[in-house]
């Protein structure tokens, strides 16, 4: 069974930027899209940003679009998310996720998640 080891999260001052990795290894399974999806104490879990493993295209969500960029390489099986001009808003945990069902933003099939990295923005 493969592992999805992420990190990169940490404490912020708003307008702040911070970059998540998500290495993966051991998966045999054909995987369809990656993504990003955060949740917080008392909010619906939000999934942020989507990739899919064939091409570039990608997905956000409208609270994070403009300010997040999700990428990928390929060569090192690592999913990035790169967090720019961040606000206390965006404060949660975040786990990335490998999906073998995906559209657009959504991942119907989830493979797998990470353990989640927290992300705190102050103000």
């Amino acid at each position: 069974q493969g592992e999805l080891v992420e990190s990169g999260g940490g404490s912020v001052q708003a307008g702040g930027s911070l970059r998540l990795s998500c290495a993966a290894s051991g998966y045999t399974i054909p995987i369809a899209c990656m993504g990003w999806f955060r949740q917080s104490p008392g909010k619906e879990r939000e999934g942020i940003a989507t990739i899919y493993a064939s091409t570039p295209t990608t997905y956000y969500a409208d609270s994070v679009k403009g300010r997040f960029t999700i990428s990928q390489d390929n060569a090192n099986n690592t999913l990035y998310l790169q967090m720019n001009n961040l606000k206390p808003d965006d404060t949660a945990m975040y786990y990335c996720a490998l999906g073998t069902s995906c559209s657009g933003r959504t991942i119907f099939a989830v493979l797998d998640r990470g353990q989640g990295t927290q992300v705190t923005v102050f103000s």
